[in-house]
């Protein structure tokens, strides 16, 4: 403990956390081992589109944490998205039960508990679980994001976002993946050679590769995450009729098997929310906060590309009013550009049992403001439930670091009852919606029907022709002189998100274009379609 006194420290924590405006309650500030519940530890709700971390060892209560604090912004009207990746998130919907244990501790703590269930929608990926399923057509996942789970090297990506732009300009419709491996078979065949040799830069044996690899994804299972209807992301941002907030859980059974799909999936969301919602600058509250749980896996093994578009992303996506939460081991599993972003912590307790588990320690520790206590001491010796807490405050600047014991759920922490899960997901209204999967024509059917004769008895009537595609892209130029630059901007930003992302060629392109045309390429950060386009 550095030499101020417990009611300096405590005096500084209640001056730091007391806020004009609304926020949620974390919990009250620890000195030594005594709890001090009038100080009272907050995080402005519209600070929360300034992201944060939650991080800590496991079994040091990081789930819980994130339990209390979707509670508390459902209660304050804001829509929550949440993976549930260890099955226990959906206790949400149940209300707690009191025990003594549990008094002692909301009372040391100034809390009011009451039993509460809250407004919960059960997602699943592709149906796999108990949850209105989640799915996404093969073009509006997009090259880049199929890259990563697909895990394509840098040249592979660039073939496949040709064959993106192939398919696109030929009015070929990615809906599931035998769609994607219709076209890479129909550029590899006899038929399709010259239409291979006019998209430039593809060759017949990196599309071989990526049609392989498509097939071992197929003979994994994983063709149900990819279809139609089409997951609306807009269904994440919804209120119940008292006023709630909709805590959409997304059930991820097995995620070990298959954590890059996962991981990337959930990037997906975000990307199709980033390029749908409307600017809206500082709000008095978010319009959703995201957390993203085992954030280590979306960024183990990523591309450049791939890790670039994700910092963009975060970047950006705060003035469209979305909050994202990471949630990990050590701030040392998410990237410096991205970890520089998140505005608000919770430290949870780490182990030092190693020389590297030492190293992560004095890492985490720097990268707090000055503190009135020994992070080293205190991060190594907090107990369940308690964490090191340090937020933006209403003008912008970071509150004191509070040692604080965490807040108490209200709902049951740990699974609903799966009945209860069951019949939530059949009174949903999205279940009609989305619940049945359907199978349009797209490009599978088209190349078929391309590939039957048109004339004969036995065929019948000629296939009808390809419909040309609404709005054509045209294809990324091969070289394109830099242009001068006239200082930074917008279209700098711009540039220097796609740059690494869609090529040097393209990222001129950019720079030499008006604002209005950048913000629209802007949008497609992961290569996704809007979804204009994409219906």
């Amino acid at each position: 403990m550095a030499s101020k006194s417990a009611a300096d420290i405590i005096a500084n924590i209640t001056q730091g956390y007391t806020f004009e405006s609304p926020a949620i309650a974390l919990g009250a500030a620890l000195v030594g081992a005594e709890v001090y519940k009038d100080a009272q530890v907050r995080l402005p709700l519209a600070m929360m589109n300034r992201h944060g971390l939650v991080a800590g060892a496991t079994g040091t209560g990081k789930t819980v944490t994130l339990h209390m604090i979707a509670e508390q912004l459902s209660t304050a009207g804001v829509p929550v998205f949440m993976a549930d990746i260890k099955g226990d998130l959906s206790g949400l919907a149940t209300a707690g039960t009191s025990s003594d244990k549990l008094t002692a501790r909301t009372q040391s703590l100034g809390q009011e508990w009451a039993a509460k269930a809250f407004p919960v929608e059960f997602l699943a990926l592709g149906g796999d679980g108990n949850g209105v399923p989640v799915r996404a057509t093969i073009t509006s996942f997009g090259p880049i994001l199929l890259s990563r789970v697909l895990e394509l090297n840098e040249t592979q990506e660039s073939s496949l976002q040709l064959i993106f732009h192939y398919a696109d300009t030929e009015g070929l419709e990615l809906y599931d993946l035998k769609d994607l491996r219709a076209v890479i078979q129909f550029l590899t065949s006899d038929e399709g050679k010259d239409a291979l040799t006019n998209l430039g830069g593809l060759s017949k044996a990196t599309a071989g590769v990526i049609l392989r690899e498509l097939v071992t994804l197929e003979a994994q299972g994983m063709t149900k995450f990819f279809g139609m209807p089409e997951f609306d992301t807009a269904e994440l941002i919804r209120n119940a009729p008292d006023g709630r907030g909709v805590i959409s859980c997304l059930e991820l059974p097995n995620v070990q098997d298959k954590p890059l799909l996962f991981s990337t999936f959930l990037m997906w969301l975000l990307a199709d929310l980033f390029r749908d919602l409307p600017e809206v600058g500082d709000v008095e509250k978010p319009k959703l906060v995201f957390f993203l749980d085992e954030a280590h896996l979306l960024f183990k093994g990523a591309s450049k590309a791939f890790l670039d578009a994700i910092t963009q992303t975060v970047r950006l996506i705060r003035s469209k009013g979305v909050g994202i939460f990471f949630v990990t081991q050590t701030p040392k599993d998410v990237p410096a550009d991205v970890l520089a972003q998140l505005a608000n912590r919770v430290q949870h307790a780490l182990r030092a049992f190693t020389p590297d588990d030492a190293k992560a320690l004095k890492a985490t520790v720097s990268t707090f403001p000055v503190s009135d206590y020994n992070l080293e001491e205190v991060l190594t010796s907090a107990g369940i439930g308690e964490a090191v807490v340090t937020v933006m405050n209403e003008k912008g600047a970071p509150t004191p670091v509070a040692l604080t014991r965490l807040r108490a759920p209200e709902s049951v922490m740990g699974p609903s009852a799966e009945d209860l899960v069951k019949s939530t997901v059949a009174g949903s209204p999205l279940l009609a919606k989305y619940g049945t999967e359907t199978d349009p024509v797209s490009a599978f059917e088209k190349l078929q029907n391309k590939a039957a004769p048109s004339t004969g008895d036995s065929v019948g009537e000629a296939a009808p022709p390809m419909p040309a595609p609404p709005v054509p892209i045209p294809p990324p130029p091969a070289q394109l002189p830099e242009p001068q630059q006239q200082g930074g901007g917008f279209g700098a930003e711009i540039a220097g998100a796609l740059g690494g992302i869609l090529g040097g060629g393209l990222k001129s392109m950019v720079r030499s274009m008006g604002t209005g045309l950048g913000n629209s390429i802007m949008r497609d950060i992961f290569g996704t379609t809007s979804r204009r386009r994409r219906r």
